[in-house]
């Protein structure tokens, strides 16, 4: 009897203190913010068990709780604050419900002076594409965390993780600083805390928090200020138009509408040109927008505002903490074009010279121009974007250096032929140039193609002079092949020396082959001298119709100019100048390749796939 009465009695202490306990409140999102930010509204989504029910207050005298937004999921509150006059603080939100109360203290943090001023890059950057997973590891110890779903490290599987890191990037700014390059741009490091395939990171799981495996929030934000100390900038790839399966706001819905198609997988046609295509139908734009990447990659719908809100705040909340210099936009036709123009405002209403580049796979430069800020074609809309992908010229360039250039096709006709057509872009100058990169074919498809070294010299003084901002994938500088018919997993090879046991170190010269050095070498010598060069950075782009085979143009900026003649043939080949002499101010120029003065008094003669970067 005494034993039963005193059990009876600890159940009815346990009830009492479960009434009274708080409410464990899983998710805050966004976990901070700042005062001073030009956008005076914030949103704070709370996520715990059914929280919906709770009265809600603050205890701040300066914010004001304008709205309590409860969704279809009781699970989920939504609280919008007015910041206009809010001094740096800690306050609380408070929930109520009965006796029970729950305080959740919110931090509004100081803004650091000058914050909205971040130097965005620019047509004077080249950048530096890193999938993280695949480029050094610098602390195994994050190679597998207790608790994520993926939880084993395999090199020898191309789809799996192999523990690249951010503290194996900080390690090797050296060497992209002395290469030569001025932005990296990372794949995406925010979690994706999948069950197979998160090495890539385009299925994010919590759009606020780093990938364990790759790092924590502050050493990114360390990652950032030691690029930045060595005058590099970053490019953080974001991805609003799905998630990741795994994410708490799809496993559990804070409503149907969050999701298109009611959160049921409807496969995407992948066809985005139905977006902008005037005789498309109804039906063709809506399964291409709405439809989804893949069954693991969930479709948000940006139409609807609290989503809208949640994704523009998260990608402000990264560009505030980590000082960021960009972001490249994953998918962006797929998302809903209002949403994401709104997007691109409200960021560079924050960050006047921030930049933006969205990833528009198109099979031409008509259809990547619509997506271009102040595009006629996609007026009166106007997408905000500033900076588009240009993924036709890529094609015209994995093909333009193994043809014959005739007067009229082939070769580097294809190049001549192509830019002739840049009216139609708004601004060609702000265009994303590349040979490749983590989805596509490499530049060289196989390791015997490698030993083309005129192919991949060419191919690199017309990215690095032409119009636009160029890109480059990392280890094309220590020719890495592959070919996407092999899976995208090889495309994205381990940077031989990015891991302790590696048999070579491509990071040191004394460990690469000659062949390496030597391309090493070339990019080097292009990145160095493209730093901070106003010609190829601000100038003006003219050329000239391919003659002989030889393609000829001009970057010109206030009196000083860069003029390439290239020759795209098999063949040694010469040309009469006289066509070309209001690009020739002068009788007699210094061909940065080689060193030599070439004399332009007489006919120009260039070697097989020979070419010269002459400087006035």
């Amino acid at each position: 009897m005494k034993r039963s009465f005193i059990l009876m009695t600890l159940l009815a202490l346990l009830g009492l203190q479960h009434t009274a306990s708080a409410t464990v409140i899983k998710k805050v999102a966004p976990n901070f913010w700042w005062a001073g930010m030009k956008n005076p509204e914030l949103q704070v989504l709370l996520y715990g068990d059914n929280i919906s029910s709770n009265d809600v207050s603050i205890s701040s005298k300066d914010i004001l709780l304008k709205e309590v937004v409860k969704l279809e999921n009781p699970n989920y509150l939504l609280l919008y604050l007015d910041l206009a006059e809010a001094a740096p603080q800690t306050f609380n939100i408070t929930l109520k419900q009965g006796k029970k109360q729950t305080v959740v203290p919110y931090e509004i943090k100081q803004r650091k002076t000058g914050a909205s001023n971040v130097e965005g890059f620019n047509s004077g950057d080249v950048l530096y594409l890193i999938m993280p997973d695949r480029f050094a590891n610098g602390d195994p110890s994050n190679d597998i965390v207790p608790g994520m779903l993926e939880a084993k490290v395999d090199r020898n599987d191309p789809f799996a993780r192999h523990g690249g890191d951010l503290k194996g990037i900080e390690n090797h700014l050296d060497y992209l600083s002395d290469l030569g390059v001025t932005a990296i741009w990372l794949n995406p490091i925010q979690e994706n805390d999948m069950k197979e395939g998160s090495y890539h990171g385009y299925a994010i799981t919590d759009y606020y928090q780093v990938d364990r495996r790759l790092g924590s929030n502050e050493e990114f934000k360390i990652l950032a200020d030691q690029a930045h100390a060595k005058g590099m900038k970053v490019v953080m790839d974001m991805i609003f138009n799905h998630c990741g399966s795994e994410n708490y706001l799809f496993k559990d819905m804070p409503a149907k509408d969050w999701f298109n198609f009611r959160g049921n997988y409807v496969q995407t046609s992948y066809k985005t040109a139905s977006v902008q295509d005037i005789h498309a139908s109804d039906y063709e734009r809506k399964i291409a927008v709405d439809g989804w990447f893949t069954e693991s990659m969930p479709d948000l719908n940006q139409r609807n505002r609290h989503v809208a809100n949640y994704l523009i705040q998260s990608s402000i909340w990264w560009i505030e903490y980590a000082g960021i210099n960009g972001i490249r936009q994953d998918t962006h036709p797929y998302a809903d074009f209002d949403m994401m123009a709104n997007w691109c405002k409200a960021v560079t209403d924050e960050y006047p010279d921030f930049n933006i580049v969205g990833e528009t796979w198109l099979n031409s430069n008509v259809l990547v121009s619509f997506w271009q800020k102040d595009s006629k074609l996609a007026a009166p809309k106007n997408s905000n974007l500033r900076t588009v992908m240009d993924f036709p010229l890529m094609d015209h360039m994995n093909k333009a250096f193994d043809e014959e250039t005739t007067d009229w096709n082939g070769g580097l006709f294809r190049l001549y032929d192509y830019l002739t057509q840049d009216l139609v872009y708004a601004d060609p100058m702000n265009l994303l140039v590349f040979l490749d990169n983590h989805d596509t074919s490499r530049f060289f498809l196989k390791e015997e193609d490698t030993k083309n070294t005129d192919r991949y010299k060419q191919a690199l003084v017309f990215l690095l002079t032409t119009r636009g901002i160029p890109q480059i994938y990392y280890g094309t500088e220590i020719l890495m092949a592959a070919d996407k018919a092999n899976g995208d997993g090889l495309l994205r090879c381990d940077f031989p020396g990015g891991w302790k046991n590696d048999p070579r170190d491509c990071f040191n010269a004394a460990n690469r082959t000659a062949a390496q050095n030597e391309a090493f070498a070339y990019m080097q010598k292009l990145l160095q001298w493209r730093k901070g060069n106003e010609v190829i950075a601000k100038g003006s782009l003219k050329h000239f119709a391919p003659s002989k085979g030889i393609y000829a143009y001009e970057r010109k900026y206030r009196n000083k100019s860069v003029v390439v003649f290239m020759n795209g043939t098999d063949n040694e080949q010469t040309i009469d100048l006289t066509p070309y002499r209001e690009i020739l101010p002068q009788t007699s120029a210094n061909d940065f390749i080689t060193g030599t003065k070439v004399d332009l008094r007489k006919d120009l003669t260039l070697k097989s796939r020979g070419m010269v970067v002459l400087e006035f």
